[in-house]
């Protein structure tokens, strides 16, 4: 009878199982990636955007209009580098600029896909209004990229979702463009830019 028991019960447990963020590479080992060479800092930009990549998530991002991308920062200096003020902006091939949605952003489209976190020249399918679940919070929350500073000789890591309904192709000829890292002295580096065809172009996507 236990056993039956514990067979019945295991797909709620492995139903139930939590987000598990990916372990990061340190920045330079993605095919995206910026590396400032004098200030040791690497930053790298790895989409998810494919079904096979996509899995770790229960949300289904893709039909939400959502893109997200797994962003790391690499710090190889032996000061720390501040992010608490960085700007991250993917700026496609036909010059749109976008900013990462917030965890709300991504609350009321995922309760109500009709209502887009910013003005789409195409409509999203209708659908009929739901109510997001406690566990689809809990994912957005542990996905979230929210590191305010990376260490010496560390990697900070997390995801950053990109509303891009009705962009077709969001991917190619895009750009991250990186402002905000600062120094241990809170000088402000040059500008990071990541290019989005690095990760299209390269001979097998991690």
């Amino acid at each position: 009878m236990l056993a039956l028991c514990g067979a019945a019960l295991l797909p709620l447990i492995l139903a139930a199982k939590n987000f598990v963020k990916p372990v990061a590479r340190a920045a330079i080992n993605y095919p995206a990636h910026d590396f400032h060479r004098d200030e040791k800092v690497a930053i790298a930009a790895d989409p998810y955007d494919t079904p096979e990549k996509a899995r770790i998530f229960s949300v289904d991002f893709a039909e939400h209009g959502f893109l997200p991308i797994f962003f790391v920062v690499t710090n190889d200096g032996d000061q720390p580098v501040s992010i608490a003020h960085m700007e991250i902006e993917l700026i496609t091939a036909n010059h749109s600029k976008l900013t990462p949605s917030s965890p709300e952003d991504l609350y009321r489209r995922l309760s109500n896909p009709q209502v887009s976190t910013r003005p789409s020249p195409l409509p999203l399918p209708h659908k009929v209004k739901g109510a997001i679940t406690k566990k689809e919070m809990d994912e957005i929350e542990a996905s979230q990229f929210a590191a305010r500073a990376v260490e010496p000789h560390s990697t900070q890591s997390g995801f950053l979702f990109f509303d891009v309904g009705g962009i077709a192709s969001p991917l190619s000829g895009a750009n991250i463009d990186i402002t905000g890292v600062a120094d241990a002295k809170g000088k402000e580096l040059m500008y990071f830019e990541v290019s989005m065809d690095k990760y299209l172009n390269a001979p097998q996507n991690p």
